[in-house]
């Protein structure tokens, strides 16, 4: 059993966090379940909740309850956990082709739909998320884009003047004219102000802040009249406040039409739960909701406008938030097709823009986000979202949402999800979750091993659950085999992510890649999370790319891990130290770290109220790292009479303090954390790709170790390492070292390390990609029963490990073999012989090469038998050049008479795409690493001859490409079959005495 550990919550006196975090709002909705009772089962079969979920694509609702029942089987028979219900037709040109009056988001059908999905959910064990609109960003059917509810943009409109001339006409008119379907705008505002050449860039027009003046008084009846000063160039700038008429993407999904809702009033938030309400959430809906409803999930926000994102309540919550009235700045403000118009001095627009910024933020956060996670939980759902998209505090979303998501796609680097999982960890919730596996233009290509290689990153910074991207439902008219797909064709060409499914080939093979990710997941949603260093950012933004100094380029490398909190985060109910750790319940940060703010020109600056609650937090003893010249620190936002020196004066009081360091050189970072006593709890000698994460359970330290890298663009490609790792144990008690294979679910116990205190130091060797777990946990945790016996510490031969006779080495030659136990006594153990590598000469494949069918969704099968002397892949070998399927390779090894149950034998698979499971004499094997395809054969070998059989599943784009040339024909012919080189490598194991 499981137990919940109880979630931290509570109410912030931000305003960027009012009412966000309401205690026990989450827990009373078991978002999540960290486990304790720690056991070989829990991590052998991971729990549904903790299995990865497909983004499921529909075309609108033009779908069979049959069809759909049969999906969610196919899914949960594939070991998935559920999934996300979407409304994406990209590849679908003819929209009118999907009859949106009849089956749109929302309609008849639609609801059809969803209740099949989720009483066949409820029956399975899975739960379904839903959107929240068609498409994105978030959008109501019948919602005009005038109405109070709808996005807004600022347009602005501008005349240019030379001193002492006169303008006399109409206001000037937007710079863009409205989107389709706007009707009204209203003018905001019309200011004059004078050029200041100084203070322009190369593409913003510089202005004297003090020359602005606010001519809307003298406008009548849609005319101005006004003169410039004389001297100098002027310019007259309108303000004027409308519609943005942004409709979902690839629209239209209903009839009528959608349009975006605001994102910073209740009045957007009001329309969506309204038309839930009115129109979408019947008795019977409302029922299955309850039984395997999961979340409701909005995308990443990305609000299209040729002006600024605004709201009529930007005004008033900017003057509530500053002080200050917003209108003055307004020129420094607004955008032209998302480039920045006009600018003041460098310093005092960078204050400005971040004033602004806050202040949206604050409307984003409490106004969209808390509100719909609100109202998600009057239907018993929780909301996961992906708050970033606009210059929002994303970290501080992140600690208000059920479920913060990132993306695979878009984010640019490991930092981004740092950022979330800051603000996840902050709030005392679980799960991070991640939109997996897009990418452009691999639609139909995408092997799995390039998925659990971004995703292998991805989850040492803290992802813990995939929501795979994606599964498309079965057809939709007019498109082709092998059925419909969201993303392809795309603009004519293959698409973005993959269909997945059993139209794929591979799908033959999903559930050992179902099983891997579960059990990560099932390790990486326990107990809490432990990161070394908090990282502190005066500007909330992700998807950025933006990482942090030395931490990001040298500290990781070394074993330091690091999260991002923003202001916010400092005033939640976690934001205690005790025992010179912040958050001691976990995250528990063992130093803070405070740089210059990046997005503002790298410029030390921090809010009063943050470097107040820092010191509160040093003087309680946290270690503090301020990187750059925070005794000249300037406030981020425009200060207030008197605001930099109140701020110099309390950064004066941190800088004195003991434990507070200050550095001017990023390389002095790590000697500064070395001297206020603060070290990392992993650690090797030297610089290396190994990535980490901690969590930390009732019963064990569990360590996710991957060999990684920063972003996917990252070049050279990570090599293979193998080195010295030392990990710090935090339980009391003796505990031992386990290896946690999640391809196969097995715990064993490792019988190699060394210990110091509370230090484990082992050995790792790693493929690029590849992962390893290891749980520090008592003797006998995954009932094991060598609790009692002496382990090594070191040893010259190829292996050692415990087996059912105990301590064993294993070694590839005859040989006599030194062994130091723990206990201090040395030992030696002399092998026999062993016989030789053997490289398969022949092999016997079968192939069947999959066809399109008589219509989109069937699949015709061609079987094809060949003999290879040499293993090549199948785009050389003239029968299958175009081949795309499964193939089973069969070849036999015959093994010398001296073969004895001692002996065993590792299967090399060399280069193989792209899923595949080995066979031995007729018995199928676990399932093995993807990335590392060495399989173990040990106890399915013996003397005489062996049959062993792989079988490899391809994707499909080899056949697409000739199939359907127009969409599929650009992309290159892929090397996929098992192309080796294979080898059979002999080992023996003799028990150590």
């Amino acid at each position: 059993m499981h137990e919940a550990i109880p979630r931290r919550g509570g109410i912030s006196r931000r305003v960027v966090l009012a009412a966000g975090l309401s205690v026990g709002a989450v827990a009373a909705l078991g978002v999540a379940v960290p486990a304790s009772g720690t056991t070989a089962d829990w991590f052998a079969a991971p729990v549904k909740s903790v299995r990865p979920r497909f983004r499921w694509w529909w075309p609108d609702g033009l779908v069979d309850p049959d069809e759909i029942a049969r999906e969610i089987d196919q899914i949960a028979d594939a070991g998935f956990g559920g999934v996300e219900i979407a409304a994406v037709h990209h590849s679908i040109r003819d929209k009118s082709v999907l009859d949106t009056a009849h089956h749109g988001w929302g309609s008849g059908p639609w609801r059809d739909g969803v209740e099949a999905a989720l009483r066949r959910a409820a029956r399975r064990g899975l739960t379904v998320d839903l959107t929240l609109g068609p498409s994105w960003p978030v959008a109501v059917p019948g919602l005009t884009p005038d109405d109070e509810a709808a996005a807004k943009e600022l347009a602005h409109g501008r005349v240019p003047l030379t001193g002492g001339s006169t303008y006399q006409g109409p206001v000037p008119p937007p710079v863009h004219a409205p989107a389709a379907g706007v009707s009204r705008q209203q003018l905001l505002a019309v200011h004059a102000a004078r050029v200041e050449p100084a203070n322009s860039t190369r593409k913003e027009t510089g202005l004297d802040p003090t020359s602005v003046q606010d001519v809307t008084a003298t406008v009548a009846d849609g005319a101005l009249t006004w003169t410039a000063p004389e001297g100098g160039d002027w310019v007259l700038i309108s303000y004027w406040v409308r519609g943005s008429g942004q409709q979902p993407e690839s629209g239209p999904h209903s009839a009528p039409a959608a349009h975006a809702v605001d994102h910073f009033s209740p009045a957007g938030t009001t329309a969506v739960a309204s038309y839930w309400q009115d129109h979408l959430l019947t008795p019977s809906l409302r029922r299955l909701l309850r039984a395997a409803g999961g979340s409701f999930f909005e995308d990443s926000v990305e609000l299209e406008t040729d002006g600024l994102a605004w709201t009529p309540l930007l005004p008033e919550a900017f003057e509530k938030h500053t002080g200050r009235p917003l209108l003055p700045y307004l020129p420094a403000l607004v955008l032209d097709n998302g480039n920045q118009v006009f600018a003041f001095e460098a310093q005092f627009t960078r204050q400005i823009r971040h004033d602004f910024w806050e202040a949206v933020s604050g409307l984003f956060n409490r106004n969209h986000l808390t509100a719909l996670r609100d109202w998600a939980h009057t239907l018993g759902m929780t909301l996961r979202s992906q708050p970033y998209g606009l210059q929002t505090d994303a970290i501080a979303a992140a600690a208000i949402l059920d479920v913060p998501e990132g993306e695979s796609l878009g984010f640019k680097n490991l930092d981004d999800y740092r950022c979330l999982a800051g603000g996840r960890d902050m709030a005392g919730r679980t799960v991070l979750s991640c939109e997996a596996g897009a990418y452009n233009g691999s639609a139909y290509s995408t092997t799995w091993d390039r998925f659990l290689r971004t995703m292998g990153g991805a989850y040492a910074a803290g992802v813990n659950q995939t929501v795979v991207h994606g599964f498309s439902y079965a057809t939709a008219p007019g498109v082709n085999w092998p059925g419909f797909a969201a993303f392809s064709p795309y603009n004519g060409t293959a698409g973005y992510g993959e269909s997945w499914g059993p139209r794929q080939p591979t799908w033959r093979h999903v559930e050992d890649i179902s099983g891997y990710l579960g059990r990560v997941h099932q390790v990486l949603q326990s107990g809490t999370a432990r990161a070394d260093v908090a990282v502190f950012r005066q500007t909330g933004y992700t998807a950025t790319g933006i990482g942090a100094s030395w931490f990001t380029a040298t500290g990781v490398p070394l074993g330091w891990t690091h999260q991002f909190l923003s202001g916010p985060l400092l005033d939640l109910p976690s934001a205690t130290v005790s025992g010179g750790r912040l958050a001691p319940e976990g995250p528990a940060y063992k130093a803070l770290f405070v740089e210059g703010d990046f997005f503002y020109g790298s410029t030390p600056t921090l809010a009063v109220e943050d470097a107040r609650r820092i010191l509160a937090l040093a003087e309680a003893e946290l270690p503090v790292v301020l990187f750059g010249a925070f005794d000249q620190a300037l406030t981020p936002g425009v200060p207030d009479h008197g605001e930099t020196d109140r701020l110099r004066g309390l950064l004066g009081r941190l800088l004195a303090l003991p434990h507070v360091v200050r550095v001017t050189d990023k390389a002095a970072v790590g000697d500064a954390l070395t001297a206020l006593g603060v070290s990392a709890d992993v650690r090797h000698a030297t610089a290396s790709t190994l990535l980490n994460a901690h969590r930390v359970t009732a019963d064990a330290d569990f360590y996710y170790l991957c060999n990684g890298k920063h972003a996917e663009t990252v070049k050279p490609p990570v090599a293979a390492i193998d080195h010295d790792v030392t990990l710090r144990r935090t339980h009391g008690g003796r505990t031992v070292p386990y290896l946690l294979d999640p391809w196969t679910g097995e715990a064993t116990r490792l019988a190699r390390y060394t210990e110091d205190g509370d230090d484990v130091t082992l050995r790792v060797t790693l493929q690029p990609g590849q992962t390893m777990i290891v749980a520090l946990g008592r003797p006998g945790l995954f009932g094991d029963r060598h609790g009692g016996r002496p382990h090594a510490e070191a040893t010259d031969a190829d292996a050692v490990l415990f087996t059912e006779r105990g301590l064993t080495v294993r070694a590839r030659t005859a040989g006599t073999w030194t062994t130091r136990l723990s206990r201090g006594r040395t030992v030696t153990t002399r092998t026999p012989a062993v016989p030789a590598p053997i490289t398969p000469a022949r092999w016997e494949l079968d192939v069947d090469d999959w066809y399109p069918g008589p219509d989109a969704t069937r699949t015709e099968h061609v079987r094809r038998s060949l003999t290879l002397d040499t293993l090549r892949p199948w785009s050389q070998i003239p029968e299958l050049a175009d081949s795309a399927g499964v193939g089973r390779y069969r070849t036999t090894v015959t093994l010398p008479a001296d073969w004895t149950p001692s002996h065993g034998a590792e299967l090399e698979l060399g280069q193989v795409s792209d899923t595949f499971r080995v066979s031995v004499n007729g018995r199928r094997l676990p399932a093995a690493d993807r990335l590392h395809p060495v399989l173990d054969l040990g106890p399915f070998l013996r003397r005489g001859v062996n049959t062993l059989e792989i079988e490899v599943a391809t994707p499909l784009i080899n056949r697409l490409r000739v199939e359907q040339p127009t969409v599929f024909g650009g992309v290159t012919r892929q090397d996929h079959g098992l192309v080796g080189p294979v080898r059979l490598v002999p080992y023996v194991q003799v028990a150590v005495r």
